[in-house]
């Protein structure tokens, strides 16, 4: 670090308290630009097991009810912390400016009411386990009490999304946990933000004493040595790519359990009605630009590989079509950062392979499609998008496997046929082309229901009989 370069501030929130401080100097991972935290008081991150989490006894109707004015509140244009999160975050994060602002204000909607309650009915067969010990009896007439005890969680969350640090603060406050967040270098700055605005609400909630938020850098062993153990914690839930991951399993054990929402690529399949005429063409072309689009493609979401049941004439027009509705939605987007150097290197010797590849656009992250017969060795992303050619979409199958997690279909009327090969494959979701955004409320992400892994399921044996 150079004497003039400048240094972004990033404050910890330790249960319920914010704390500033510029003792440590850290880079963000993509643009590599200085930011300045405090050290990290590793007793004040860790709540005690002896005890009882503050969120334990408040009734899930008044934790809901605090999510939804924390809602308001981020939503409010005035609100100082928001706004210093936005523009701190412009300066380490590579999404523009008005992407971040979308993203936190957009992810907002899930802290609505009746999503909340959605998200609890179907995670729970029976949601008053949040509340209560609930009676239960077998059909030898033994009885119990069961429990979703609320559990000690360590969120070790994305770069790619800000969005995604407020729906975990609101799974987290669902399932009662006490919650460590560990924050992103590309975002060290909307976890706390959102935390200082519930503290604004009131200071003393226990949904604000029951919250943590820090940043150190993954893999430091001075630190999660410390950290990830069962005596602190139930289960580590664990977001990015693979380094992240890897950080994390090394510390597991007995007591402490990984829920991990790991890397993932998710796909497209286009069958050949698209071709039937030039409007059905667009309207795939279109629909295929819209999945690869979101969020600039840095969602786990956002479409990478498209498999075309075409010959080459007409793989060929459906990616001349594809790249100008992307190289639309890239000048719209306001992003137009250029390809990592390493990417633009193997895909302008790709272009040069013209009897393998055809390639359709520059490397200079305003669009790019790249025609192959079989899906490229690199990770297609910063608006970059392989279409693979295959004789029927049946030779595309051979290619899902279990970091496949949506694939946007196309014609919709072929879907039934697929799902259960692609689930058989891997797959863990598959949605009409187009559609690959925004999911069905409550339904399972990355094969699972988090909320349920979440907890710590208590049970309460009298062993009396009728």
């Amino acid at each position: 670090m150079t004497m003039t370069e400048p240094v972004v501030s990033a404050p910890f929130f330790l249960r319920g308290e914010s704390v500033e401080g510029r003792q440590a100097t850290h880079r963000s991972r993509d643009l590599g630009v200085v930011f300045a935290t405090p050290t990290i008081d590793l007793d004040r991150a860790v709540y005690p097991r002896t005890e009882v989490p503050p969120l334990l006894d408040v009734p899930l109707t008044e934790i809901i009810d605090f999510l939804v004015e924390t809602g308001l509140r981020i939503r409010d244009p005035e609100n100082p912390f928001v706004r210093e999160c936005i523009e701190r975050m412009a300066a380490t994060h590579v999404l523009p400016r008005a992407v971040l602002h979308q993203q936190v204000h957009g992810a907002t909607g899930y802290l609505d009411k009746r999503l909340l309650e959605t998200v609890v009915e179907q995670n729970f067969p029976d949601p008053r386990a949040l509340d209560e010990w609930v009676p239960k009896q077998d059909f030898t007439g033994r009885r119990s009490f069961v429990r979703a005890f609320a559990p000690r969680l360590v969120h070790v969350l994305p770069g790619n999304s800000p969005g995604v640090a407020v729906k975990s603060i609101a799974q987290g406050a669902l399932v009662k946990a006490v919650n460590l967040f560990k924050m992103p270098s590309s975002d060290p700055f909307t976890t706390v933000a959102i935390l200082r605005t519930m503290a604004g609400i009131d200071p003393g909630h226990p949904v604000v004493k029951s919250m943590s938020a820090v940043y150190w850098r993954g893999g430091d062993e001075s630190v999660e040595r410390v950290l990830y153990r069962p005596q602190y914690f139930d289960k580590i839930v664990a977001w990015g790519g693979g380094d992240a991951i890897d950080n994390v399993v090394k510390y597991l054990g007995p007591g402490l359990q990984l829920v991990s929402f790991d890397p993932k690529t998710s796909i497209s399949m286009v069958g050949r009605e698209a071709f039937a005429s030039g409007a059905a063409l667009d309207d795939a072309a279109q629909r295929a630009a819209s999945d690869v689009m979101i969020l600039n493609q840095e969602a786990c979401v956002a479409s990478r590989i498209v498999y075309v049941e075409a010959d080459y004439a007409a793989a060929d027009r459906f990616c001349e079509r594809l790249h100008a509705h992307i190289a639309e939605k890239a000048a719209a987007s306001g992003d137009a950062r250029p390809l990592d150097p390493d990417l633009r290197e193997e895909i302008d010797a790709l272009a040069m392979l013209d009897d393998e590849f055809r390639v359709w656009g520059r490397t200079d992250g305003k669009g790019l499609v790249i025609r192959s017969d079989e899906p490229v060795d690199f990770h297609p992303i910063n608006k970059t998008v392989d279409v693979v050619r295959v004789n029927s979409l049946d030779d595309a199958m051979k290619y899902v496997n279990v970091a496949t997690q949506t694939v946007g279909f196309y014609p919709f009327e072929r879907m039934p046929d697929y799902r259960d090969r692609l689930a058989a494959g891997g797959a863990q979701r598959i949605v009409r082309l187009g559609d690959a955004g925004p999911s069905t409320i409550g339904n399972p992400h990355d094969a699972m229901y988090p909320l349920h892994r979440f907890v710590h399921w208590m049970a309460h044996e009298d062993g009396q009989h009728p």
